[in-house]
């Protein structure tokens, strides 16, 4: 359903809100080992979360990636998504047609409207705080490797 880019945005943001939450910092290398992604790949993530103000960063010495609570508590996956994958999730055809619409729609079309549209507002409705909090997201705690 989502890009490898966005499961990764997502299990790090998560995997940084709760390095946060005990008051830490987690470096690119941190955060590509425990969401079990490419390094490089992963800073290029970081950058488009940071850039969309997701999430913050700190250069230099005891410097790294932070999610305070407050923050964590606003922010929906929603937002994650539009960040890296755009609205395609909820727009794209069941069957990835091209052509599908109201007007010429798939044999799923109908159907997965309502799919699209539940997924929507889960995402619209759960915040990275809610979901680290339920998953048990602190540092060591739980592995959010795929």
């Amino acid at each position: 359903m989502f890009s490898k880019a966005c499961e990764y945005a997502i299990r790090a943001t998560l995997y940084i809100a709760g390095a946060t939450a005990n008051d830490q910092r987690v470096t690119v290398k941190d955060i590509a080992s425990e969401v079990n992604a490419p390094e490089a790949f992963t800073a290029k993530i970081l950058q488009k979360l940071v850039r969309d103000g997701h999430i913050a960063s700190l250069k230099g010495p005891g410097g790294g990636f932070s999610l305070t609570e407050a923050r964590a508590r606003k922010l929906h996956l929603d937002r994650i998504v539009m960040s890296i994958d755009g609205d395609g999730v909820y727009t794209g055809c069941a069957l990835g047609l091209s052509h599908c619409s109201d007007k010429r729609p798939c044999p799923l079309h109908e159907q997965f409207k309502e799919v699209r549209s539940r997924l929507r507002d889960l995402l619209e409705k759960t915040s990275v705080h809610e979901l680290s909090t339920g998953l048990g997201v602190r540092m060591n705690t739980f592995s959010l490797k795929g």
